[in-house]
């Protein structure tokens, strides 16, 4: 019986603080509207950084897709000569797919990406196939080509090679452009969201501070009659979670909106190194996880604020008679 009489006090406490916590957001509405303000902003960069790194990601592996490192072989070389560079290849943690190309099938590619050139294919029929047979590797991670680049310096592989490999020069610096470009974006949108994240935690903390602030005096009288640290500083917490849904409803919609409007408005399917279309499918796609995401996150920016807040200036202790 004691331990339902505890259980339905408790059920009691907790509606009191929602109701406390909701009242003083419409109480502090400036300073609510502040606060949201600065928390949709922080959502939003969080959003749209999930997004573009998604995007970007999507990117980049359409374009690693096609790196290849093409190894020009002599005419010379043995069958259980290449067999041995394939497999050596192969082993190699790095590399996702090997493949032979041929003399004759290099020349009939040749001739079929060069089909609408009749100067080209007339010049390589008057001669024999100047074309080298090829080994062409596809890496896992471009950003490690390295690992592949040491199996093919080796003397014993060089001894082969006709020509150096693809892998160089203009190439090569395109790859570690892009290489670069992808681990700069990564630590660019990490340091984003961590700022922004810290900048609207600072803002709700100086809110709640002036919340109370103002409602010192109520406080003190709360205080005196034994009013429980959690009946004190529950309303506030439940005020800066407030604001953090109210925060990710707005930063989801205007997203939303900044979709549907780039949809109508563009008819480009990318810009620069983001796939618009895959960015607008991949929002749609993910709707409710960006939902809980935003939730999770706002109600996580403004809880972590407010308990930091209400535990630096409410330092509440409690006494034998309690209210709520």
């Amino acid at each position: 019986m004691k331990e339902k009489r505890s259980f339905k006090r408790k059920l009691i406490m907790l509606e009191r603080i929602f109701k406390a916590g909701a009242v003083n957001f419409i109480r502090n509405i400036t300073l609510s509207i502040a606060a949201t303000a600065v928390m949709v902003v922080t959502l939003t960069i969080v959003l749209f950084s999930v997004i573009a790194n998604a995007t970007f990601n999507y990117t980049i592996q359409q374009i690693t897709d096609r790196i290849d490192i093409s190894v020009y072989l002599k005419d010379n070389v043995t069958e259980d000569q290449r067999e041995n560079l394939i497999s050596k290849l192969k082993d190699v943690d790095n590399v996702r797919e090997v493949t032979y190309v041929s003399k004759q099938q290099a020349l009939e590619n040749y001739q079929k990406d060069n089909q609408d050139n009749l100067d080209l294919l007339l010049a390589i029929s008057q001669t024999d196939n100047p074309l080298p047979a090829t080994i062409q590797v596809k890496p896992k991670d471009p950003g490690r080509i390295d690992e592949i680049r040491n199996v093919l310096e080796t003397t014993e592989a060089k001894a082969l090679q006709s020509d150096e490999t693809s892998y160089s020069g203009d190439r090569k610096e395109a790859i570690d452009k892009i290489t670069n470009a992808t681990a700069f974006f990564r630590k660019a949108v990490v340091i984003g969201i961590v700022l922004f994240a810290v900048i609207s935690m600072l803002i709700i903390f100086n809110t709640i501070q002036m919340a109370i602030f103002n409602r010192r005096d109520e406080l003190t009288i709360m205080r005196l009659l034994g009013a429980s640290n959690v009946y004190i500083k529950g309303p506030f917490i439940v005020e800066t979670m407030l604001y953090g849904v109210v925060s990710a409803v707005i930063s989801l919609s205007l997203c939303n909106a900044l979709f549907v409007v780039q949809a109508q408005a563009f008819d480009a399917s990318s810009l620069g190194l983001l796939d618009i279309k895959y960015a607008n499918q991949y929002f749609s796609d993910n709707f409710l996880i960006f939902l809980g995401m935003q939730l999770l996150a706002g109600i996580a920016i403004g809880a972590i604020s407010s308990l930091i807040a209400t535990a630096r200036y409410l330092k509440v202790k409690p006494t034998r008679r309690r209210i709520g």
